[in-house]
């Protein structure tokens, strides 16, 4: 049953992601933290998120703005590797409440972001080291990266696949610190792969059968939900 919630729940979260434009991972962490607590939840979340940037990146391999993904990497790489350091070392509800306190803050970030923000090499420094942290203690990055790479006004493949690239270079190296430091074991990860399939999956099916919804509305309710979430993890620990 858990298992069909977390493959069912990843559709679904696709789904929305694919109407609102974010909280599709965000919403899977609570669902992932009750299913298979907050320890393993993370590095679950990060198997499936691989799945569907690598898919973004090899579509525009061509176009990805090396560069850039570098500049981003520099920043992001290290932090990532601290978070998930530090995840590693905290107890099961301290995880918890900062999933909680991410999913606030990331919502906050959100729409916060109405406005580009400059580009440039600090930007991409900058957003570099927030989203990597945030990523590796949290799951998550959220909507963080994105609007970096939107600042640099790249075409839509070539902005698609840069950014999916420096997602795909700090989960596989969050995947490898948690493998060693927070005893991730083989069928967690298989769980994220299948996660990973589902939100593909999920993905495309919003395109054709999501095309009528009122987006501002929609968007809304799901920043009331992913709040509303975040306090109920961060007031309970997870349990």
């Amino acid at each position: 049953m858990e298992l069909f919630i977390l493959l069912a729940g990843s559709f679904i979260a696709a789904m929305v992601s694919g109407a609102a434009g974010f909280g599709g991972s965000l919403l899977l962490l609570p669902v992932a933290s009750a299913c298979v607590g907050a320890r393993t939840a993370v590095p679950v979340l990060t198997v499936a998120q691989l799945i569907g940037n690598i898919a973004r990146m090899t579509t525009g391999w061509s176009q990805i703005r090396w560069r850039e993904v570098c500049l981003f990497s520099l920043t992001s790489l290290p932090l990532a590797a601290l978070g998930a350091f530090g995840f590693s070392l905290l107890p099961a509800d301290t995880v918890s409440r900062c999933v909680g306190a991410a999913l606030i803050l990331l919502v906050i970030v959100k729409l916060a972001l109405k406005k580009e923000l400059p580009g440039g090499t600090g930007t991409l420094l900058a957003g570099g080291a927030l989203t990597g942290g945030l990523s590796g203690l949290c799951g998550s990055g959220g909507p963080i990266g994105a609007a970096v790479f939107l600042s640099l006004d790249l075409p839509p493949v070539a902005y698609i696949a840069s950014e999916a690239a420096t997602a795909t270079a700090m989960h596989i190296l969050k995947i490898a610190v948690y493998s060693k430091l927070a005893a991730v074991n083989r069928q967690a990860l298989l769980i994220g792969l299948a996660m990973g399939g589902c939100m593909v999956l999920g993905t495309y099916t919003a395109r054709h059968f999501i095309r009528n919804m009122e987006k501002g509305r929609f968007r809304r309710y799901v920043a009331i939900l992913l709040c509303a979430v975040g306090v109920y993890m961060m007031v309970t620990g997870g349990n």
